[in-house]
């Protein structure tokens, strides 16, 4: 019984800081932004009770509906990209080479940059005929298009940028799974008469399941409430043009701390969180977990 104690006593405090961690900066501030939520604030002291009137006023705002469809858009095409992206990149670098070292860290270098560097730079090369993809594009014929400033394109180049950005944390996520699947399996599978694609169908991908998971749920968060939902957005298109970026982060950012509407704000941010929270259970449920066809 003694040991099951001590057992049980170092689980929790293995699991404490992280637990704590989550408490702090999860938990409570969604529990405020609920309670906020419920008021009118506008940031100057003013504070009276509002109810459900900030919930009530988002069912008749276009605008973060609109922004709602943008999120979902950008997680719908950036998720499953940066999922075959990293994994494919990840199989290209997993077994060991002259400078494998290297080339892992020049893939994983625009994750260790700040995301308002990333954007500051792709907005300096992206800028209309002066920049560097610009005149590229023009000795190829593309000179007309404009990457930030066309509401058809500004979407998807920022999808693009996230891509270029995330693929190398991601790559590693899945070098580390890759490289928990023992070799004999390999072995087994090339004397049976399996070919590179039916080793990859029948032994990688079902040992990679519980990472592919991770990947799929943490990409999808970072898709809709991570940095590059709201830091990107922020310092490349501030929303625009003609709202074709504005994502729910961002367009709860404007009420707060461009209209002083910081109940407003709450609110949404607790639609948010309530609606990602489905969409992971949902995850989740048709995953089994990560366990998927298990």
């Amino acid at each position: 019984m003694s040991r099951r104690r001590s057992d049980a006593a170092a689980a929790f405090a293995f699991l404490a800081p992280d637990g704590l961690g989550l408490l702090l900066f999860v938990a409570v501030p969604t529990a405020l932004a609920l309670v906020v939520g419920l008021f009118d604030v506008d940031g100057f002291g003013n504070v009276s009770w509002a109810g459900l009137d900030n919930f009530r006023l988002m069912a008749g705002d276009g605008l973060l509906w609109r922004s709602f469809g943008v999120t979902a858009l950008y997680a719908v095409l950036f998720v499953p990209l940066a999922f075959v992206v990293s994994l494919a990149l990840a199989l290209l670098v997993r077994d060991h080479f002259p400078g494998v070292g290297a080339v892992r860290a020049a893939l994983f270098l625009p994750n260790a940059v700040s995301l308002v560097v990333i954007g500051l730079l792709w907005q300096f090369l992206l800028t209309d005929k002066t920049g560097v993809v610009s005149r590229l594009g023009a000795a190829v014929g593309l000179g007309g298009v404009s990457w930030l400033g066309d509401p058809d394109l500004a979407l998807v180049t920022l999808v693009l940028i996230s891509v270029w950005f995330l693929m190398g944390y991601q790559m590693l996520i899945f070098v580390g799974g890759l490289q928990d699947i023992p070799a004999e399996l390999y072995d087994a599978a090339t004397v049976d008469g399996a070919g590179p694609w039916q080793r990859f169908r029948r032994v990688t991908w079902p040992m990679l399941r519980p990472t592919s998971f991770f990947v799929l749920v943490t990409s999808t968060i970072n898709a809709v409430t991570g940095l590059q939902a709201f830091d990107l957005v922020f310092v490349t298109t501030s929303g625009g043009p003609a709202n074709a970026t504005s994502t729910v982060v961002y367009y709860a950012y404007q009420q707060a701390f461009q209209f002083g509407r910081f109940g407003y704000a709450a609110a949404i941010c607790a639609l948010l969180v309530v609606a990602l929270g489905a969409v992971t259970a949902a995850l989740f449920a048709l995953t089994r977990g990560g366990r998927f066809d298990a």
